[in-house]
Protein backbone atom coordinates (compact mmCIF):
# COMPACT_ATOMS: atom_id res chain seq x y z
CA UNK A 1 0.00 0.00 0.00
CA UNK A 2 1.28 3.50 -1.24
CA UNK A 3 1.31 6.07 1.36
CA UNK A 4 -0.35 9.20 0.39
CA UNK A 5 1.30 12.56 -0.33
CA UNK A 6 0.77 13.70 3.29
CA UNK A 7 2.29 11.00 4.94
CA UNK A 8 5.60 11.24 2.88
CA UNK A 9 5.56 14.58 3.73
CA UNK A 10 5.26 14.03 7.16
CA UNK A 11 7.79 11.69 7.17
CA UNK A 12 10.22 14.05 5.73
CA UNK A 13 9.57 16.60 7.88
CA UNK A 14 10.30 14.48 11.10
CA UNK A 15 13.67 13.41 9.57
CA UNK A 16 14.99 17.03 8.66
CA UNK A 17 13.97 17.93 11.99
CA UNK A 18 15.35 15.17 14.50
CA UNK A 19 18.77 16.54 12.11
CA UNK A 20 18.40 20.26 13.64
CA UNK A 21 16.70 19.33 16.63
CA UNK A 22 13.64 21.17 16.83
CA UNK A 23 11.15 21.39 19.52
CA UNK A 24 7.64 19.23 18.75
CA UNK A 25 5.70 22.27 18.81
CA UNK A 26 7.50 24.00 15.83
CA UNK A 27 7.20 20.77 14.05
CA UNK A 28 3.78 20.59 14.99
CA UNK A 29 2.83 24.14 13.71
CA UNK A 30 4.51 22.96 9.96
CA UNK A 31 2.32 19.98 9.90
CA UNK A 32 -0.98 21.78 9.24
CA UNK A 33 -1.42 24.61 7.05
CA UNK A 34 -2.49 28.00 7.85
CA UNK A 35 -5.85 28.11 5.64
CA UNK A 36 -7.62 25.28 3.62
CA UNK A 37 -10.68 27.14 1.81
CA UNK A 38 -13.08 24.83 0.34
CA UNK A 39 -15.51 25.96 -2.26
CA UNK A 40 -18.81 24.74 -3.90
CA UNK A 41 -18.38 26.15 -7.93
CA UNK A 42 -21.93 25.61 -10.22
CA UNK A 43 -20.72 25.66 -13.64
CA UNK A 44 -23.76 26.32 -16.60
CA UNK A 45 -23.16 23.33 -18.70
CA UNK A 46 -23.47 23.76 -22.90
CA UNK A 47 -26.63 21.65 -23.05
CA UNK A 48 -28.21 24.15 -20.33
CA UNK A 49 -27.87 22.01 -16.88
CA UNK A 50 -26.02 22.81 -13.81
CA UNK A 51 -23.30 20.85 -12.60
CA UNK A 52 -21.19 21.73 -9.32
CA UNK A 53 -17.92 21.07 -8.71
CA UNK A 54 -15.82 21.04 -5.19
CA UNK A 55 -12.27 23.16 -5.81
CA UNK A 56 -9.70 23.86 -3.14
CA UNK A 57 -7.13 26.03 -1.87
CA UNK A 58 -4.70 25.52 0.33
CA UNK A 59 -1.76 27.95 2.29
CA UNK A 60 0.71 26.09 3.98
CA UNK A 61 2.98 28.90 5.77
CA UNK A 62 3.43 32.12 5.14
CA UNK A 63 6.57 33.10 7.70
CA UNK A 64 8.76 33.92 4.06
CA UNK A 65 6.12 35.49 2.52
CA UNK A 66 3.40 35.21 0.34
CA UNK A 67 2.10 31.64 -0.94
CA UNK A 68 2.83 30.16 -4.06
CA UNK A 69 2.11 27.18 -6.29
CA UNK A 70 -0.21 25.28 -8.96
CA UNK A 71 -4.16 24.89 -9.66
CA UNK A 72 -4.93 21.35 -10.64
CA UNK A 73 -7.66 19.84 -12.22
CA UNK A 74 -8.42 16.32 -11.48
CA UNK A 75 -10.88 13.82 -11.62
CA UNK A 76 -9.02 12.14 -8.08
CA UNK A 77 -7.89 15.52 -6.59
CA UNK A 78 -8.71 15.92 -2.75
CA UNK A 79 -8.26 17.89 0.15
CA UNK A 80 -5.66 16.08 1.82
CA UNK A 81 -3.34 15.89 -1.35
CA UNK A 82 -3.76 19.53 -1.52
CA UNK A 83 -2.57 20.06 1.54
CA UNK A 84 -0.01 18.03 0.94
CA UNK A 85 1.04 19.67 -1.96
CA UNK A 86 0.80 23.50 -0.47
CA UNK A 87 3.51 21.85 2.63
CA UNK A 88 5.94 20.90 -0.46
CA UNK A 89 5.94 24.14 -1.85
CA UNK A 90 6.69 25.87 1.27
CA UNK A 91 9.96 23.74 1.49
CA UNK A 92 10.55 24.16 -2.65
CA UNK A 93 10.29 27.75 -2.37
CA UNK A 94 12.45 27.82 1.03
CA UNK A 95 15.40 25.82 -0.34
CA UNK A 96 15.34 27.98 -3.40
CA UNK A 97 15.53 31.00 -1.38
CA UNK A 98 12.22 32.49 -3.32
CA UNK A 99 10.67 35.36 -0.83
CA UNK A 100 7.62 32.99 -0.31
CA UNK A 101 5.64 29.98 1.22
CA UNK A 102 3.85 27.50 -0.14
CA UNK A 103 -0.03 27.17 -1.33
CA UNK A 104 -1.54 24.69 -3.69
CA UNK A 105 -4.97 24.50 -5.16
CA UNK A 106 -7.00 22.21 -7.10
CA UNK A 107 -10.60 21.01 -8.53
CA UNK A 108 -12.41 17.70 -8.45
CA UNK A 109 -13.00 17.45 -12.42
CA UNK A 110 -12.40 16.03 -15.39
CA UNK A 111 -11.32 18.94 -18.00
CA UNK A 112 -11.10 15.99 -20.99
CA UNK A 113 -14.77 15.68 -20.83
CA UNK A 114 -15.54 19.60 -21.14
CA UNK A 115 -15.81 22.25 -23.75
CA UNK A 116 -13.23 25.46 -23.57
CA UNK A 117 -16.17 27.13 -23.30
CA UNK A 118 -16.91 24.53 -20.15
CA UNK A 119 -13.48 25.06 -18.64
CA UNK A 120 -13.39 29.18 -18.93
CA UNK A 121 -16.81 29.49 -17.07
CA UNK A 122 -15.25 26.80 -14.31
CA UNK A 123 -12.26 28.56 -14.20
CA UNK A 124 -13.43 31.86 -13.65
CA UNK A 125 -15.99 30.80 -10.86
CA UNK A 126 -13.12 29.23 -8.75
CA UNK A 127 -11.82 32.72 -9.13
CA UNK A 128 -14.47 34.34 -8.05
CA UNK A 129 -15.15 31.98 -4.91
CA UNK A 130 -11.62 32.54 -3.97
CA UNK A 131 -10.11 36.04 -4.98
CA UNK A 132 -10.71 37.91 -0.77
CA UNK A 133 -8.01 35.16 -0.17
CA UNK A 134 -5.47 35.66 -3.12
CA UNK A 135 -3.25 38.65 -4.99
CA UNK A 136 0.28 39.37 -5.35
CA UNK A 137 0.78 40.58 -2.16
CA UNK A 138 -1.25 37.33 -0.08
CA UNK A 139 -1.42 33.82 -2.50
CA UNK A 140 -0.36 33.43 -6.36
CA UNK A 141 -1.53 30.55 -7.91
CA UNK A 142 0.07 29.04 -11.41
CA UNK A 143 -0.44 26.01 -13.67
CA UNK A 144 0.03 22.18 -12.79
CA UNK A 145 -2.13 19.09 -13.62
CA UNK A 146 -4.11 19.80 -16.55
CA UNK A 147 -3.75 23.36 -16.01
CA UNK A 148 -2.50 25.91 -18.75
CA UNK A 149 -1.39 29.36 -19.42
CA UNK A 150 -4.49 30.40 -21.31
CA UNK A 151 -6.52 28.59 -18.07
CA UNK A 152 -4.18 31.23 -15.86
CA UNK A 153 -4.90 34.10 -18.61
CA UNK A 154 -8.73 33.58 -17.97
CA UNK A 155 -8.35 33.57 -14.35
CA UNK A 156 -6.20 36.69 -14.25
CA UNK A 157 -8.87 38.37 -16.29
CA UNK A 158 -11.55 37.49 -13.97
CA UNK A 159 -9.65 38.56 -10.76
CA UNK A 160 -8.61 41.82 -12.66
CA UNK A 161 -12.70 42.63 -12.88
CA UNK A 162 -13.00 41.38 -9.41
CA UNK A 163 -10.75 44.21 -7.83
CA UNK A 164 -11.66 46.77 -10.42
CA UNK A 165 -7.49 47.38 -11.73
CA UNK A 166 -5.18 44.86 -14.51
CA UNK A 167 -3.14 42.52 -11.98
CA UNK A 168 -0.96 40.39 -14.06
CA UNK A 169 1.16 39.88 -10.72
CA UNK A 170 -1.65 37.32 -9.33
CA UNK A 171 -1.03 34.42 -11.22
CA UNK A 172 2.19 33.08 -13.50
CA UNK A 173 2.58 30.92 -15.87
CA UNK A 174 0.57 33.50 -17.88
CA UNK A 175 0.72 33.65 -22.21
CA UNK A 176 3.83 35.87 -22.88
CA UNK A 177 0.95 38.76 -24.26
CA UNK A 178 -0.27 39.27 -20.80
CA UNK A 179 2.53 39.52 -18.44
CA UNK A 180 4.47 35.90 -18.72
CA UNK A 181 7.84 35.95 -18.81
CA UNK A 182 10.17 34.19 -21.30
CA UNK A 183 12.15 30.98 -20.37
CA UNK A 184 9.29 29.80 -18.92
CA UNK A 185 8.68 26.82 -20.92
CA UNK A 186 12.04 25.26 -20.62
CA UNK A 187 12.69 26.20 -16.90
CA UNK A 188 11.89 22.78 -15.40
CA UNK A 189 14.17 21.14 -17.51
CA UNK A 190 16.92 24.34 -17.37
CA UNK A 191 16.98 24.47 -13.77
CA UNK A 192 17.64 20.31 -13.62
CA UNK A 193 20.55 20.94 -16.27
CA UNK A 194 21.85 23.36 -13.75
CA UNK A 195 21.50 21.06 -10.87
CA UNK A 196 23.74 18.35 -12.62
CA UNK A 197 26.04 20.85 -13.72
CA UNK A 198 26.55 21.76 -10.29
CA UNK A 199 26.97 18.24 -8.62
CA UNK A 200 29.22 16.78 -11.53
CA UNK A 201 31.84 19.57 -10.87
CA UNK A 202 32.04 18.97 -7.25
CA UNK A 203 32.69 15.40 -8.26
CA UNK A 204 35.65 16.51 -10.69
CA UNK A 205 33.05 14.97 -13.60
CA UNK A 206 32.42 15.86 -17.35
CA UNK A 207 29.61 15.47 -19.49
CA UNK A 208 31.27 14.72 -22.32
CA UNK A 209 31.89 11.29 -20.41
CA UNK A 210 28.40 10.40 -19.72
CA UNK A 211 25.42 8.47 -20.41
CA UNK A 212 22.37 9.23 -19.83
CA UNK A 213 18.33 7.81 -20.10
CA UNK A 214 15.39 9.68 -19.48
CA UNK A 215 11.97 8.63 -18.39
CA UNK A 216 9.17 10.44 -19.49
CA UNK A 217 9.00 12.98 -22.64
CA UNK A 218 6.68 15.38 -22.04
CA UNK A 219 8.05 18.98 -21.75
CA UNK A 220 10.65 18.45 -18.72
CA UNK A 221 11.90 15.47 -20.28
CA UNK A 222 12.52 16.32 -24.02
CA UNK A 223 14.35 19.61 -22.79
CA UNK A 224 16.12 17.93 -20.54
CA UNK A 225 17.27 15.51 -22.88
CA UNK A 226 17.59 18.23 -25.88
CA UNK A 227 20.31 19.90 -23.01
CA UNK A 228 22.12 16.65 -22.06
CA UNK A 229 22.56 16.46 -25.88
CA UNK A 230 24.04 19.70 -26.91
CA UNK A 231 26.49 19.69 -23.62
CA UNK A 232 27.83 16.23 -25.24
CA UNK A 233 26.62 13.33 -23.10
CA UNK A 234 25.45 10.25 -24.68
CA UNK A 235 21.66 10.05 -24.57
CA UNK A 236 21.31 6.35 -25.22
CA UNK A 237 17.07 6.11 -24.27
CA UNK A 238 14.11 7.80 -23.49
CA UNK A 239 10.54 7.12 -23.43
CA UNK A 240 7.33 8.13 -22.77
CA UNK A 241 4.10 6.32 -21.53
CA UNK A 242 3.97 4.21 -24.55
CA UNK A 243 7.33 2.96 -24.15
CA UNK A 244 10.59 3.29 -24.81
CA UNK A 245 13.74 3.68 -27.04
CA UNK A 246 16.97 2.49 -26.73
CA UNK A 247 20.64 2.59 -28.73
CA UNK A 248 23.65 2.11 -27.73
CA UNK A 249 25.95 4.44 -28.59
CA UNK A 250 23.61 7.79 -27.98
CA UNK A 251 20.25 8.93 -29.92
CA UNK A 252 19.92 11.88 -32.29
CA UNK A 253 18.02 13.92 -30.00
CA UNK A 254 16.53 16.30 -32.55
CA UNK A 255 15.32 13.89 -34.44
CA UNK A 256 13.41 11.88 -31.75
CA UNK A 257 11.63 15.20 -30.89
CA UNK A 258 10.60 15.62 -34.54
CA UNK A 259 9.76 11.88 -34.81
CA UNK A 260 7.59 11.96 -31.52
CA UNK A 261 5.46 15.26 -32.95
CA UNK A 262 5.29 13.31 -35.79
CA UNK A 263 3.77 9.96 -34.34
CA UNK A 264 2.85 10.87 -31.02
CA UNK A 265 5.56 8.34 -29.31
CA UNK A 266 8.98 7.78 -29.29
CA UNK A 267 8.95 4.26 -29.86
CA UNK A 268 9.73 3.07 -33.28
CA UNK A 269 12.02 5.07 -33.57
CA UNK A 270 14.44 3.95 -36.68
CA UNK A 271 17.78 2.39 -35.79
CA UNK A 272 16.60 2.26 -32.16
CA UNK A 273 15.39 -0.38 -30.18
CA UNK A 274 12.31 -0.59 -28.33
CA UNK A 275 12.43 -1.22 -24.32
CA UNK A 276 9.72 -0.88 -21.60
CA UNK A 277 10.15 1.73 -19.10
CA UNK A 278 11.04 -0.48 -16.34
CA UNK A 279 13.81 -1.71 -18.31
CA UNK A 280 14.80 1.65 -18.73
CA UNK A 281 15.33 2.25 -15.22
CA UNK A 282 18.01 -0.46 -14.91
CA UNK A 283 20.21 0.84 -18.10
CA UNK A 284 24.06 0.92 -17.51
CA UNK A 285 23.75 4.61 -17.36
CA UNK A 286 25.74 7.38 -15.58
CA UNK A 287 22.78 9.38 -15.23
CA UNK A 288 18.67 8.37 -15.15
CA UNK A 289 16.48 11.24 -15.17
CA UNK A 290 12.92 10.35 -14.54
CA UNK A 291 10.70 13.03 -15.19
CA UNK A 292 7.20 11.63 -15.62
CA UNK A 293 5.57 9.74 -13.12
CA UNK A 294 6.21 9.32 -8.92
CA UNK A 295 7.11 5.96 -7.11
CA UNK A 296 8.60 4.60 -10.29
CA UNK A 297 12.45 3.61 -8.78
CA UNK A 298 11.13 1.24 -5.64
CA UNK A 299 12.33 -1.06 -3.10
CA UNK A 300 12.00 -3.93 -5.73
CA UNK A 301 14.07 -2.32 -8.20
CA UNK A 302 16.26 0.37 -6.92
CA UNK A 303 18.48 -2.70 -6.01
CA UNK A 304 19.37 -2.98 -9.99
CA UNK A 305 19.52 0.77 -10.95
CA UNK A 306 23.27 1.34 -12.31
CA UNK A 307 22.83 4.81 -12.39
CA UNK A 308 25.57 7.06 -10.18
CA UNK A 309 23.63 10.29 -10.56
CA UNK A 310 19.56 10.33 -10.58
CA UNK A 311 18.04 13.98 -11.48
CA UNK A 312 14.41 13.92 -10.17
CA UNK A 313 12.23 16.41 -12.61
CA UNK A 314 8.75 14.31 -11.98
CA UNK A 315 8.04 15.07 -8.24
CA UNK A 316 8.46 12.04 -6.03
CA UNK A 317 9.16 9.56 -8.15
CA UNK A 318 11.89 7.67 -5.66
CA UNK A 319 10.14 6.00 -2.72
CA UNK A 320 11.73 6.46 1.07
CA UNK A 321 12.84 2.67 0.88
CA UNK A 322 14.67 2.82 -2.82
CA UNK A 323 15.97 6.48 -1.39
CA UNK A 324 17.88 4.53 1.58
CA UNK A 325 19.13 1.46 -1.22
CA UNK A 326 20.75 3.95 -3.65
CA UNK A 327 22.46 6.14 -1.15
CA UNK A 328 23.83 3.42 0.74
CA UNK A 329 25.10 2.13 -3.34
CA UNK A 330 26.68 5.60 -3.14
CA UNK A 331 23.95 7.24 -6.25
CA UNK A 332 23.68 11.39 -5.89
CA UNK A 333 19.69 11.75 -6.11
CA UNK A 334 19.34 15.39 -6.94
CA UNK A 335 15.55 15.79 -4.87
CA UNK A 336 12.82 16.67 -6.66
CA UNK A 337 12.47 19.80 -4.10
CA UNK A 338 15.68 20.94 -5.68
CA UNK A 339 16.21 19.59 -8.59
CA UNK A 340 12.71 20.36 -10.71
CA UNK A 341 12.80 24.22 -8.96
CA UNK A 342 13.30 25.79 -11.80
CA UNK A 343 9.38 26.16 -13.05
CA UNK A 344 8.46 28.11 -9.55
CA UNK A 345 12.04 29.66 -9.80
CA UNK A 346 10.90 31.66 -13.08
CA UNK A 347 7.81 31.91 -12.03
CA UNK A 348 8.95 33.89 -9.35
CA UNK A 349 10.90 36.10 -11.46
CA UNK A 350 7.61 36.56 -13.86
CA UNK A 351 5.57 38.35 -10.79
CA UNK A 352 8.82 40.05 -10.20
CA UNK A 353 8.77 41.69 -13.78
CA UNK A 354 4.96 41.99 -12.96
CA UNK A 355 5.61 43.68 -10.29
CA UNK A 356 7.67 46.24 -11.47
CA UNK A 357 6.00 46.33 -14.78
CA UNK A 358 9.33 45.98 -16.77
CA UNK A 359 9.99 42.37 -18.67
CA UNK A 360 13.46 40.42 -19.12
CA UNK A 361 14.94 38.93 -22.54
CA UNK A 362 15.46 35.29 -22.27
CA UNK A 363 19.09 35.54 -21.80
CA UNK A 364 18.36 37.72 -18.57
CA UNK A 365 15.87 34.85 -17.43
CA UNK A 366 18.35 32.60 -18.23
CA UNK A 367 21.54 34.03 -16.12
CA UNK A 368 19.48 34.85 -12.93
CA UNK A 369 17.87 31.04 -13.25
CA UNK A 370 21.87 29.85 -13.49
CA UNK A 371 22.54 31.52 -10.46
CA UNK A 372 19.85 30.47 -7.98
CA UNK A 373 19.72 26.79 -9.26
CA UNK A 374 23.57 27.03 -8.60
CA UNK A 375 23.22 28.58 -5.17
CA UNK A 376 20.72 26.19 -4.00
CA UNK A 377 23.12 23.26 -5.06
CA UNK A 378 25.90 24.70 -3.22
CA UNK A 379 23.54 25.08 -0.12
CA UNK A 380 22.43 21.57 0.27
CA UNK A 381 25.29 20.26 -0.88
CA UNK A 382 27.46 22.32 1.95
CA UNK A 383 24.73 20.87 4.32
CA UNK A 384 24.81 17.51 3.57
CA UNK A 385 28.63 17.24 4.15
CA UNK A 386 28.06 19.37 7.48
CA UNK A 387 25.52 17.09 8.92
CA UNK A 388 26.83 13.76 6.76
CA UNK A 389 23.25 13.00 5.75
CA UNK A 390 22.01 12.62 1.96
CA UNK A 391 21.12 14.79 -0.44
CA UNK A 392 17.13 14.73 -0.12
CA UNK A 393 16.74 15.07 3.76
CA UNK A 394 19.99 17.97 3.52
CA UNK A 395 17.33 20.18 1.00
CA UNK A 396 14.93 19.84 3.44
CA UNK A 397 17.58 20.77 6.31
CA UNK A 398 18.22 24.19 4.44
CA UNK A 399 14.36 24.48 3.89
CA UNK A 400 13.54 24.30 7.37
CA UNK A 401 16.34 26.27 9.07
CA UNK A 402 15.03 29.01 6.63
CA UNK A 403 11.50 28.68 7.59
CA UNK A 404 12.24 28.51 11.49
CA UNK A 405 14.56 31.29 11.11
CA UNK A 406 11.62 33.59 9.75
CA UNK A 407 8.80 32.25 11.81
CA UNK A 408 11.56 32.88 15.06
CA UNK A 409 12.59 36.37 13.83
CA UNK A 410 8.86 37.31 13.20
CA UNK A 411 8.21 36.23 16.72
CA UNK A 412 5.69 33.20 16.23
CA UNK A 413 7.43 30.86 17.93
Amino acid sequence: MSKNPYEIFLEQLERASKVLKLKEDIVEMLKHPERVIEVSIPVKMDDGSIKVFTGWRSQHNTALGPTKGGIRYHWNVTKEEVMALSAWMTFKNAVMNLPYGGGKGGIRVNPKEMSEGEVERLSRTYIQRIYKYIGPEEDIPAPDVYTNPQIMAWMMDEYSKLVGKFSPGVITGKPLIVGGSKGRKTATARGGFFVLREALKVRGERFEDMKAAIQGFGNAGSNAAIYLYEAGVKVVAVSDSKGGIFKEDGLPIPDVVRHKKETRSVIDFPGARNITNEELLELNVDILVPAALEDVITEENAPRVKARYILELANGPTTPEADEILTSKGVMILPDILANAGGVTVSYFEWVQNLMNYYWEEEEVDQKLDRKMSNAFREVYEASKEFNIDMRRSAYVVALRRITEAMKVRGWI
